[in-house]
């Protein structure tokens, strides 16, 4: 029936994406390393595409439609189109950079540093695990959902884009993971244009979200505690 057709090409579509974003980060690693023997970046997939799996597993059986909405939507606006753009030409050229660092040997990152950066990149997938269970309305684009209401509970009443926060310490934990000070370099103006995404993200949910101007004056901070 149409449930089951349904059903069967949504475990389709994740199980492609899943494999590809796979097969294309490990080309992007191991293609400018030279060789499979690049440690830190077989951690980095494991700490990558574990949680990932685990989360799309938990999503396909309690929450098919917002597995389905992360799959298939993509931004509208041309401002959210250029930060996800320069966002994913910053992340490969983060990916590459490594490559080539442990092949060169041009940076040396402390092991426990290392151990440190995987953590918080734990970290960061348990936050953004969090978020998606407090937030039904968590979308991959920049929109204001029908019905949506505020969210002011948890993660929530603490910053009011958590899940921002989220990324940010993947951003800062990954190329330290693949331990690389240069590709460090590299990725951190994705954080600058995290901060691009917000400010135009509050914009539109001031002008199209009941209650939301009255919770940006009970939690004050839009995505780094005590900072910003």
């Amino acid at each position: 029936n149409l449930f089951i057709k349904q059903t069967m090409k949504l475990l389709i579509k994740t199980l492609v994406a899943f494999l590809m974003g796979l097969l294309i980060t490990g080309c992007m690693l191991f293609l400018p390393a030279g060789t499979l023997e690049y440690y830190n970046a077989w951690l980095f997939i494991a700490l990558l595409f574990t949680p990932i799996l685990v989360m799309g597993i938990v999503l396909f059986i309690k929450n098919p439609e917002m597995l389905r909405k992360r799959l298939e939507m993509k931004e509208r606006e041309k401002e959210q189109k250029n930060v996800v753009a320069f966002s994913g030409l910053l992340l490969t050229a983060s990916f590459i950079v490594a490559g080539f660092d442990h092949r060169l040997g041009w940076s040396h990152v402390p092991n426990a540093i290392i151990i440190a950066a995987s953590i918080i990149q734990l970290i960061g997938y348990g936050l953004y695990a969090e978020v998606l269970r407090e937030n039904a309305f968590l979308s991959r684009v920049v929109e204001v959902q029908e019905n949506q209401q505020v969210i002011d509970t948890g993660l929530y009443s603490i910053v009011r884009h958590p899940m921002y926060f989220a990324v940010t310490l993947l951003y800062l934990a990954i190329p330290l993971v693949l331990s690389s000070w240069w590709a460090l370099l590299v990725m951190l103006p994705c954080i600058f244009l995290l901060v691009v995404r917000t400010k135009n993200e509050e914009k539109m949910l001031h002008q199209g979200l009941p209650g939301y101007t009255d919770y940006t004056k009970r939690v004050r901070y839009r995505m780094i505690p005590f900072i910003w």
